[in-house]
């Protein structure tokens, strides 16, 4: 049986090293109140890795992970900590087996000002929109 997975990893400054205690407690209730959906959607895992700095927090699929909500922590972060600027991440999607189209990938930036999303694209609609077969 071929699985699917969504894989993604990558960084989100969140200002302050006194910021990093309440992002993870943000995280923390976010997995909570997804814990509660019926099904949850798939965590992503959050770390302080010392080699990328005191306030940058990497974040990263286990294996596989639900983006939206990647996204979700994101934006309830810049708005609890005022944060401004453009943010961004890719993910690819990747089947077990080589299968027909079960390699995909996209990306997805952020206002983190306004948590409005500015621009996204999978592979799959590009090449869709491309005509391609």
């Amino acid at each position: 049986m071929t699985d699917y997975l969504t894989r993604f990893s990558c960084l989100l400054d969140v200002g302050t090293p006194a910021n990093v205690a309440r992002a993870f407690d943000i995280y923390t209730a976010l997995m909570a109140e997804n814990g509660r959906e019926d099904p949850p959607a798939e965590p992503f895992l959050l770390s302080l890795t010392p080699e990328h700095g005191a306030s940058r927090l990497c974040l990263c699929d286990p294996g596989t992970a639900d983006p939206q909500l990647l996204i979700t922590f994101v934006t309830r972060c810049a708005e609890t900590f005022k944060l401004t600027g453009r943010w961004g991440f890719q993910w690819a999607g990747v089947a077990s087996d080589p299968v027909i189209d079960g390699f995909s990938g996209g990306a997805h930036i952020l206002d983190l000002a306004s948590g409005r999303t500015l621009a996204w694209m999978s592979t799959g609609r590009w090449l869709a929109e491309g005509g391609a077969r």
